[in-house]
This record gives C-alpha cells, structure tokens and sequence, in this order.
C-alpha cells in the first residue's frame, strides 16, 4: 500500500469490496486526463470515474486508487494513460443519431454536390470524434442511398477517435443487432450482413460501405492534423460538452480552419457555440457554416 487513505472501503455491487477515491487522488485524475485529452471533469463525474475503473484496479492486483495514481506517475504510466483516456472518453452511440442533421444532409447538402458536376475531386466528409464507428457508418450508408453506384467515388469519409479501443471497434463494423434498432430493414438489408454460428445476433457492415470509411488516432485539441485538403463537411458531436470555454474555442478554430468555405460543421444538439468564440455561421439547430 502506498496511501493509507486507499484502505477506505464500501461494500459494492454483488458483495464486491471496492475502495474509495479520495479527494486528492480524483484531483490528480482530473488534472492529468485534462492534461492530456482537455476532457473537463467536475465533482459530477466523480462516480463514472470510480465505475469506469475499478475493473482496471482489479486488473492490476491494485488495493486501491492511490496505487492507480502512482502506477500513472511511474515510467509504466504512459501506456495506462492511454488506457484511463480510452475508459473516460468512451460515448454511447448509435446508428443515425440526431435524424435531422442526416435531413438537412438529404434536403440541402447532397442536391448541392450532385449539381456541381465541374468538381472532379471527392467530397469530403470528417467524423471527428466517431467512436465505435456508428456516425461515420451511418453517413456512408446515407451518401451510399442518394449517389448513384456510378457516382460512388465523389465522396470519402474519414473517422477520427482519441479512444484507440473504440477504433478497433470501429474497424472490424460488427455491431450486435439492436444497435439498429430503428433503423429501416431495407436498409439493414442493403448495408448489413448477419452474422451466423457464434455472431447470431451480430450485423456487419457490408465491406462495400466500410472501404469508403478510413479510421484513424487523433486527438483533436493536437492540431497539426494529418490532413492535406480541407473538408466539405464535419461533424463533431457530442464532444464539446466535456470541455470548457477556452478548449471549445481552440476546437472550433482548429476545425474552422480544416472547413472549406461555404461548408458546415455540425455539433450535438445537446451543444451550443453560444458564447464561444467562433467564425461560423448558424444556419440551423447545431449546424453551422463557414461563410465563403
């Protein structure tokens, strides 16, 4: 034992033990996964980070969070960082999240590019914060419904994650079946394989649909991003609420500047730019443009 304080233990779940964070030690989480992600944690998230890690205590033979703290310190802690980040950034998603941003990509975007035939390279479109995969499926499988199969390459996607566990999810396309719930079956049927043997109940992504998507590690708030051309369209949902005010405005400067003109960005529509410096246009509920 390296803490004293690590020794404070409540009966969990199923009898389980499980020891306390103490103030200090959810100081020193918060400070370092601020750090290194910008993810903002109050007091609130204090039981998320205790859930989220005490499977990883476990894995470690730790007897508590101070000895978690102090393996972070050490020259091993790098790669468990990686690892906490991974834990904490993790969403839940699903498959068209947020219908209307997918509206106004039917009823305004998609006519636009499909008028333009002087254009003769792909448009591009960035899931910056992606996750298991579903947003970025989840456009492919829209543009994939309105391009003509001719017209298959006038458009890519990149998808981007700070999570590394969440990518691999990601690129295999494998979701268990009641992710799509709600989606239409004509769809699923288009767009999907069922999976047999040990993957009933599991639907994959038909590789037709997941060659068009590229799946890579990025932190956002890094800049320098590894791409050459900017984009026709990025969505960063659902990101910014972990952040405060002046990360929010790095953000959006950062993903402003890799926005063609006369291109938008759509946020969650649990988000607001309001108050938050910025160049972009509201055109719409969490959609925004850069003025040409």
């Amino acid at each position: 034992m390296i803490s004293g304080t690590s020794k404070n233990k409540t009966a969990g779940e199923n009898g389980l033990q499980e020891t306390s964070l103490t103030d200090r030690d959810y100081e020193f989480l918060c400070h370092l996964i601020y750090e290194r992600s910008r993810i903002h944690l109050g007091p609130d998230k204090r039981v998320l980070v205790t859930s989220r890690l005490a499977k990883r205590l476990r894995h470690h033979g730790l007897d508590g969070y101070a000895d978690y703290c102090e393996l972070l310190r050490s020259p091993q802690g790098e790669e468990e960082l990686q690892f906490l980040i991974d834990r904490i950034s993790t969403n839940h998603t699903h498959f068209f999240r947020e219908l209307k941003h997918f509206d106004f990509l039917r009823e305004t975007v998609i006519p636009q590019w499909q008028a333009d035939r002087r254009r003769t390279e792909p448009y591009r479109i960035w899931s910056s914060a992606s996750s298991t995969g579903e947003e970025a499926y989840s456009i492919a499988v829209h543009l994939s419904e309105h391009f003509a199969p001719a017209d298959s390459g006038r458009w890519q996607i990149e998808g981007t994650d700070i999570s590394t566990r969440v990518l691999e999810v990601a690129r295999r396309g494998v979701y268990e079946a009641d992710r799509l719930d709600g989606v239409s079956p004509e769809l699923v049927r288009r767009y999907f394989q069922k999976g047999m043997n040990q993957w009933a109940g599991h639907l994959r992504v038909k590789d037709e649909v997941r060659r068009r998507v590229n799946f890579q590690h990025l932190n956002l708030l890094e800049g320098n991003y590894p791409y050459a051309q900017p984009f026709d369209l990025i969505f960063c949902r659902n990101v910014m609420i972990y952040f405060d005010r002046p990360t929010q405005e790095t953000l959006v400067r950062l993903l402003a500047e890799k926005l063609r003109p006369a291109c938008h960005l759509f946020v969650g529509h649990s988000e607001s730019l309001s108050g938050v410096k910025h160049s972009l246009k509201l055109v719409r509920p969490a959609i925004y443009l850069k003025p040409a």
